[in-house]
Order: C-alpha cells, then sequence, then structure tokens
C-alpha cells in the first residue's frame, strides 16, 4: 500500500476563484449603479420639463384671464391668481402678474383715404393701437419647486381720452 502525498493528492486553491468572482460582483454593481443614475436624471429632466410646460399654460390662462377684463381703464398688478390646470379643485400654481406696461402707441388709419398724408392730429381717427407687455411670475402650490416668469405682448385699441389716461 502506497502512501499518497498530501500535498499533491488534493490540489491547493489559493483564492483565486474569490478574487474573481469578487471583482465581477463589483463591476456588475458599479454598471448597476449606473443605470440608476442614469434613469433618475432622466427622470428629473423629465419632470422639469412637464412643470415648465405646465407653468406656462397657467401663466398663460392666468394673461389671458387678465386681458379679457378691462385692464387698461386701470392698469395695476394682478397678485395671487390661483390657476388650478386640472380641475381637482386644487390649486396647482399661483401666478402674479405685474402692472402692465404700456410700450407703444400709434394712432390708428381709420381716416379717410384723402386724408391719410395729413399729419395725425389733422384726421378724424381718434383711436389708437397700444402695445401692452404683461409680466408674469408663477410659483408652484408646492414649496421646493422653481419659478417660471412668462412675459406676453398684446395690442389694445384705445379711444383717445383713455390713451391720454394709461399711457404716457
Amino acid at each position: 500500500m502506497t502512501r499518497s502525498d498530501p500535498h499533491t493528492a488534493i490540489p491547493r486553491q489559493r483564492g483565486a476563484a474569490l478574487v474573481v468572482s469578487l471583482i465581477m460582483l463589483a463591476l456588475v454593481t458599479l454598471v448597476v449603479i449606473t443605470a440608476l443614475n442614469i434613469g433618475s436624471s432622466n427622470f428629473r429632466a423629465v419632470s422639469n420639463t412637464q412643470f415648465r410646460d405646465e407653468a406656462i399654460a397657467a401663466a398663460e390662462l392666468a394673461i389671458r384671464e387678465v386681458i379679457s377684463s378691462d385692464f387698461t381703464a386701470a392698469p395695476g398688478p394682478q397678485p395671487g391668481l390661483e390657476i388650478d390646470l386640472n380641475d381637482d379643485d386644487v390649486v396647482d400654481y399661483v401666478v402674479n402678474i405685474a402692472e402692465p406696461q404700456c410700450i407703444y402707441a400709434a394712432q390708428a388709419s381709420e381716416a379717410d383715404p384723402s386724408s391719410l398724408s395729413l399729419p395725425g392730429a389733422m384726421t378724424e381717427a381718434s383711436t389708437w393701437n397700444t402695445v401692452w407687455e404683461l409680466d408674469a411670475t408663477v410659483t408652484p402650490a408646492n414649496a421646493g419647486e422653481a419659478t417660471v416668469r412668462v412675459r406676453s405682448g398684446v395690442r389694445v385699441l384705445l379711444e383717445e381720452s383713455e390713451l391720454d389716461m394709461v399711457c404716457p
């Protein structure tokens, strides 16, 4: 009966498989973490774009509400307009509109064709095309999101008496 050398019968494992598997596990973990970070940053980008689009829609709705009234009679700021975009009776956005500014006025050309070459004061046209700038700042009802600022222009036809009161 021969005895074999205990060192040659069972090959010695030096832990190479363990080291290789730990390295592979670390690489797979890095790949998964990177994929999660990319996915969450894409989600944040899409959420920010959606918020921006909704805030612009809220500002346009508030501006439409202001210009549908007779805002030129006594132009003033419109603070705290509450906007519910999805009709769930919960305020989604609060819009603050600064005082509308008359930035341009020109006499409307309603004069007779024979008097178009005369200066404006000598024609019979007493209406004026005015251009107004409205500046809306939108803040979300939920704190923590950024605000959005929307500037819009509108043309309003005014009588000369109205023009003298509201447009310098």
